[in-house]
Order: structure tokens, then sequence, then C-alpha cells
């Protein structure tokens, strides 16, 4: 395997060197970097025309799917969490084992369901960077969820369940649903790229927390606040100190922690993950005005510095015009320290922040930016 490493040398090099001639272009490239980029605030059927008309290379937000020509194609993204909540004040949550069976119930009904709803009840997905440290633990949550549903108490009314619109409402039985009035459950969808958002930190350049991709990072920032029991909260707050102090003796222990971290999480059955939805959105990739070779993050899709880093114009690879359009207009003013802080900012921000490290498109850790000194192995 090849190990990146900064370039010091390179660029002392290039500072001591004050007249260079030469036939050939450099041979390394940060990135395909368009010399000119346009973002503007679109609406959903107004990107979508344009984007057929090839007026823009990429939209950063939902497009209903459609008959789209070949050459416009999806990126695929974690959309958001489902949950499924217990309301405490419900008739069928009386203690611990009946909170559970309902829960359960209701999860095991939503299995079949399908559509934009992928069934996942464990909080850490395949679309997480560190998912196979949890593989195990997320495929028996399945299983003990698809069990046979004679194994569970049944009840003695029909369950009153609240959603809050589509995709949640299709997840029930029609006759289940609990719109107003007194409800037993609701389904919520929880936003992954809200989530990663709300605990982002940006300071002059560096972007963080370390772990901010991690599944089990953002298992905690899903669940934490949910938990009632003052024991077990007291356990997800211990193991979430060591490890974001890095206090720990080894992979096999830090993995080992995460583990333990998510299995305090999800013990309870007051609110539960019971799945996940894909998050679509689509670029340009026509043959002369498209793009291609793009990077993007498995959680924030192309909003995400990522994409701007590694995008390459079909036609004009380094001094084209680069088109995109956003569903949402600017609203936050400009930070001296954090650059700018709403979602139309911070995509302008990862344009011309030129940040050390970016997300890296096939793990949940970080690479550089800039040039780098690539070491082939002996």
């Amino acid at each position: 395997m090849r190990r990146l490493a900064p370039s010091i040398v390179v660029l002392l090099a290039i500072a001591l060197v004050t007249v260079a001639r030469s036939g050939h272009e450099m041979s390394v490239y940060p990135s395909y970097y368009p010399h000119e980029i346009e973002i503007r605030t679109l609406a959903p059927a107004q990107a979508a025309g344009l984007l057929r008309d090839n007026k823009i290379q990429a939209y950063i937000g939902d497009l209903t799917p459609a008959d789209w020509p070949d050459f416009i194609r999806p990126v695929e993204s974690l959309g958001s969490f489902v949950v499924v909540r217990t309301n405490p004040q419900s008739g069928l949550a009386t203690d611990a084992a009946a909170t559970c069976a309902l829960v359960e119930t209701v999860i095991h009904e939503m299995a079949g369901r399908g559509g934009a709803f992928v069934f996942h009840p464990y909080p850490v997905t395949p679309l997480h960077g560190d998912y196979l440290y949890h593989a195990d633990l997320a495929a028996a949550a399945q299983a003990r969820f698809l069990h046979a549903a004679s194994d569970r108490p049944a009840f003695d009314r029909r369950l009153k369940i609240k959603t809050s619109g589509s995709p949640t409402q299709n997840l029930i039985r029609p006759e289940w649903s609990a719109r107003d009035g007194d409800w037993d459950a609701e389904i919520v969808e929880v936003g992954a790229a809200g989530l990663v958002a709300s605990a982002t930190v940006a300071i002059n350049g560096w972007v963080g927390p370390p772990w901010l991709r991690n599944g089990w990072f953002q298992a905690e920032r899903l669940l934490a606040d949910t938990i009632p029991d003052p024991e077990r909260k007291q356990r997800v707050a211990s193991d979430l100190t060591q490890l974001t102090s890095g206090d720990i003796d080894g992979l096999a222990a830090r993995i080992n922690l995460e583990r333990d971290l998510v299995t305090a999480l999800t013990s309870g059955c007051g609110t539960m993950v019971a799945g996940y939805t894909v998050k679509r959105e689509y670029v340009s990739a026509e043959y002369s005005a498209g793009i291609e070779n793009i990077g993007y993050d498995a959680i924030s899709g192309l909003h995400s510095p990522m994409f701007l880093r590694t995008v390459k114009l079909k036609d004009f690879p380094w001094n084209g015009w680069l088109a995109l359009g956003i569903d949402v207009p600017p609203t936050a003013a400009w930070n001296p320290i954090g650059g700018v802080t709403d979602r139309f900012g911070r995509l302008m921000w990862d344009a011309v922040g030129d940040s050390a490290l970016i997300p890296s498109p096939y793990e949940a850790g970080w690479m550089l930016n800039r040039i780098s000194d690539v070491r082939g192995g002996q």
C-alpha cells in the first residue's frame, strides 16, 4: 500500500528556485481545480431542467427521481436515520418489557416496506467508514427484529403511530396512523448531514473533530440525549470521554470501546433506530460539457470539500467553468475564524478555504489536500 506524507522538500525546492523553464507540465496536481466556480440557489424543478440542458454540472440537494438522460448520474449518500420513539404517556409503555414489545412490533412492521427506507435497526450503517467493526452487531440486531411476530405479546387494541410525512407515513399500516391526539409511538427522520454539521468545528483551515464521520460518534449524537437511565447515561459518557481523549492502548482496544459505546446506546427501547434513507444527488457526465473523477462524502454527499477538490471538467480540466446549483440561499454572515457557516456558505468556503485536510472518500478518516510525496514500496 502506498503512503502519503507532506512534501516539505518539494515545497522548499520550489521556493529556492528563482527561474525555471520547461516544456512540460508539473507531474503533480493538488486537484483538478477550475478557474471559475459558480454556485447558484435553485429550486429542484429549475435545477432538473438546467441539468438536462448542461447549464449546470451538479445539484447539491434532493431531486425527485425522473426519466433522466443517460448522462445524468446519481450520487448516493446517507440521507437520514429513521428512528422510532415511544410515548412515555402511552398505556402500552407501562414498563421496560412492554416498551420493548411496542417498539419491536413497530420496527418489525416497517421491515418489509422498502421504498426509500432501508431496514437496518443499528445506528452504524454500511455507508459509514467504520461499519466493518460493527457488522456482526448490526446483523444480530436485524435478526432480532425479523423473528416471528408470534414471539411477542399481542396488544389488546390497535396501535396508534405518529408519523412526520413521507416516507415515514408509508412505513406502517394505514389503520395505525395517528396524526392527531393520542399516540403510542412516533416515526421520525433525523438528517445525517445535519447531525454532522451541528458537530462540525472549522477553525483556520482545520475541520473537525477527527471522529466526525465515524458511525459510533454519529450514534452518540443521535441517541445519547434520549437515554433516561442515569447509569447507562454515565456509561455512555465515560466511553465517549475515553474515545475522544485518545487514552486507548491500541487499535483492538479502540474498536472494542467503540462497539461497547454503541451497544450501550442501543440497549434501551425508548428510542431505537429502525433504518435509514439514501439521498440521491445528480451530476452531469455528458461527453464534453459534463464532469468526471467525482469524489464525494458518504454522509454529506456532494456538500463536501472532497467534491470540489476532485471533480474534473471534461472540456477544460484546469481552466474551465464549473456551474453548481444548491437548494438553499445564503443566510450566514462571514465568520473571521470559521469562515461562513450556513449550508450555502460552507460550500463556498470549501471552494476558497483551502483546508489542509479534507475527508477521505473511501474511509472515515482524512487525507492531505496539498501536494504530497508518494513513496513506493521496496
